[in-house]
């Protein structure tokens, strides 16, 4: 469950970036002055199209990882009745993603612009129908709820808090009472800061939280843990209460090309793990690194294999994702 965006990407010049005021190498939130940039972008002869949006990523890598069968991962979010709302569902289908829209008409589909210049890529995100999604009107209904219980793993980025935290909590409690794992993601250091609320109120039901390094100093700033120790903060973060007490919280923050950091069942020790090494010349995009690894991970979660296989599952995606515009990949992965 999460904010389902249609990625746009096409190859711009400097005037176009300079008509809506774009840096080249930049991530912003539309606003009025970009509406006409969606219509122009698309009028580009070298235009993708991509379902997009952070959970939609992890869910299409951790699918791409398993390949079949296809749609092991159903997912929720809220998109409008129109064109770049079917373009979505088709990418979300060809991404063989069991994806199960709440569509609306009154806000159009949520979507993000990648305005490609050389080896630069400048980012522009109209969450717009995303920030629509309605509990009642969707996850509420005994169709989408009784597709919500079959799951045995949820995951939701920390983005979604912004938006419907009631469907959150739902799920969290679901996954806590029957004993199902809960997974969450910090996401972006905003969240922690501006969304601590509504993040407190679901982190008893966390089973697995993810984040990178800037995420877990912001999280341990706001709730005082008075160390900037990665390790420290992920031991902290563990301990914090727990609804479910037969599960021990793991927590998992990556930290680019450092070791990702996690903690182990039942110690409440820190373990390093080393990242796959990369010759810096082959890195061409690292927005979807942190989406792919939780997609990794996920691929290897669900078919109930150790911590270790996950995040090795979880190095390999990113590995593969920060070699590529976008967050795209190969036909099939070559993990073993």
């Amino acid at each position: 469950m999460g904010n389902p965006l249609l990625d746009i990407s096409a190859v711009v010049d400097k005037d176009f970036l300079d008509k809506f005021g774009l840096k080249p190498n930049d991530q912003i939130l539309a606003e009025d002055k970009h509406k006409a940039l969606f219509d122009e972008i698309v009028k580009k002869s070298n235009v993708e199209y991509h379902a997009g949006g952070s959970t939609q990523n992890s869910v299409k890598i951790a699918q791409w990882m398993i390949q079949k069968p296809h749609k092991v991962a159903t997912f929720f979010g809220c998109i409008g009745s129109d064109h770049f709302g079917e373009i979505l569902k088709k990418k979300a289908e060809e991404a063989h993603v069991d994806a199960h829209y709440y569509e609306q008409n009154v806000v159009p589909t949520g979507t993000c612009a990648a305005c490609i210049t050389g080896d630069n890529r400048s980012l522009v995100a109209n969450l717009a129908a995303a920030n629509c999604y309605k509990k009642e009107k969707h996850l509420d209904l005994d169709s989408n709820w009784e597709l919500a219980k079959k799951a045995r793993v949820y995951y939701i980025a920390g983005f979604f808090l912004t938006v419907s935290p009631e469907s959150i909590l739902k799920v969290a409690k679901h996954a806590s009472d029957n004993n199902k794992i809960f997974c969450m993601n910090l996401s972006a250091p905003f969240i922690s800061q501006f969304f601590k609320q509504p993040l407190m109120e679901i982190m008893p039901y966390v089973d697995i939280l993810f984040g990178n390094e800037t995420e877990a100093a912001t999280f341990a700033k706001e709730l005082g843990f008075e160390t900037d120790d990665i390790g420290e903060i992920a031991k902290k973060t563990q301990t914090l209460p727990k609804a479910n007490t037969k599960r021990q919280r793991v927590v998992v923050f990556t930290q680019g090309k450092d070791d990702t950091v996690a903690t182990k069942n039942p110690l409440k020790t820190a373990t390093m793990f080393p990242v796959l090494d990369i010759d810096q010349n082959d890195i061409v995009d690292t927005n979807g690194a942190g989406d792919a690894f939780v997609g990794g991970f996920l691929s290897a979660l669900v078919q109930e294999q150790v911590l270790e296989e996950c995040i090795r599952a979880g190095h390999y995606a990113a590995n593969i994702i920060i070699r590529r515009v976008g967050c795209t990949f190969p036909e099939k992965p070559d993990f073993h």
